[in-house]
């Protein structure tokens, strides 16, 4: 789900120019306007520096999000959010970076990647807090750092236990709906096998390229690779039946990405999307009919919420039309709202915005009645 930033810089003017044309095209396909999916729209977050990818407990009783917040740490940190009462709290350590989280759907755990346990997470912090002091100038981007692991924790954040402690980037996690198994992305096989000569060049060049989707039961045993590619398979998600999931590919040259879904046990991989532009964040309605993702289809910064049939049979359809980035999208449990995180603030910070969802809307702009 991440290095958004990162892929803007690669994209190249033709690369632009394609998006225009493929804009207009689908300005010409489907005359739905953007205002007819989401209403309601207001920003959950303001106080916190920076937030991102907020994910709901299946009772829709909390929420789980990454927030860049302490003047300590100039990283993310996980926290969990009561919705009955407004109450949040930190559920990771406090120490490195962190990301991805998500909460168990019957128990009360939180997974989330982080980096605690690398012997230099402080020396990082401290090196990132001079970097920023000193007025250097440095866009986003996601770095794959080896130390990160998956843990799970109760919600007090106290019971810390490392699900998968190999070394090699583990994130990107989800459970099942029904908790018994968790997917992610890791590159952990250029740490762990004898890679090629082309495969160890690939992976000096870049350390995205050997990333694949990954399943293991919830204990974090049973460990099983999915995806078979040189390229970044990232961001799975289980569809709400638990029978497959969702993810992204990116191209070889890291200037695109499709959507693809496939079995849990890796079989039956289908391209959803063909756009042959950045699409990722790809995530479920819960009535298991459509994929909410997000696309620079309209302008190579320009990142915009569409949404496309299960089975990729119909034109992908445009659900936000704000300048900046819109992604990171996931449907509340009930299927009523959308979350999703968003630039267009006034210091174009990511932060946290919220609408009420139109999916009987969503049905008929893909013929899905």
């Amino acid at each position: 789900m991440k290095n958004f930033t990162q892929m803007f810089s690669n994209i190249n003017a033709s690369l632009f120019i394609n998006g225009l044309l493929s804009a207009f095209l689908f300005f010409t396909v489907n005359q739905a306007s953007a205002a007819d999916f989401i209403s309601e729209e207001r920003q959950l977050s303001d106080k916190e520096v920076r937030v991102g990818e907020a994910y709901y407990r299946t009772d829709m009783k909390w929420m789980a999000y990454q927030a860049e917040v302490a003047e300590e740490n100039p990283f993310y940190q996980i926290y969990l959010k009561n919705l009955e009462n407004g109450k949040v709290r930190q559920v990771s350590p406090g120490t490195g970076k962190t990301t991805c989280s998500w909460v168990h759907p019957l128990q009360e755990k939180v997974l989330f990647s982080s980096t605690h346990d690398d012997p230099d997470a402080k020396a990082k912090m401290t090196a990132e807090i001079e970097r920023r002091k000193s007025g250097e100038r440095q866009s986003y981007a996601w770095d794959y750092d080896e130390f990160y692991d998956i843990y799970e924790t109760d919600f007090e954040g106290g019971k810390i236990k490392n699900l998968t402690n190999t070394l090699g980037y583990d994130a990107e996690a989800s459970w099942s709906p029904d908790g018994k198994l968790i997917a992610f992305a890791s590159n952990r096989r250029a740490y762990t096998e004898q890679l090629s000569e082309e495969e160890a060049a690939l992976f000096k060049k870049d350390p995205s390229s050997l990333i694949d989707i990954y399943i293991m039961n919830a204990d974090g045993s049973n460990v099983k690779r999915l995806t078979q590619t040189n390229t970044y398979d990232g961001g799975p998600f289980f569809s709400p039946d638990g029978k497959r999931i969702v993810w992204r590919r990116f191209s070889a040259n890291g200037r695109e990405a499709e959507i693809f879904t496939m079995n849990i046990d890796g079989s039956d991989q289908k391209q959803i999307t063909h756009l042959n532009m950045m699409s990722w964040a790809p995530f479920y309605h819960p009535s298991g009919k459509y994929i909410i993702f997000s696309t620079n289809i309209h302008g190579h910064r320009n990142f915009e919420l569409y949404i496309v049939d299960v089975d990729g049979k119909k034109e992908p359809v445009r659900v936000t039309d704000k300048e900046g980035f819109d992604g990171l999208p996931v449907f509340t449990p009930d299927g009523k709202y959308l979350t999703w995180t968003s630039d267009r603030t006034p210091e174009k910070k990511g932060h946290l915005f919220h609408g009420k969802w139109n999916h009987e809307k969503a049905l008929e702009s893909l013929s899905l009645n």
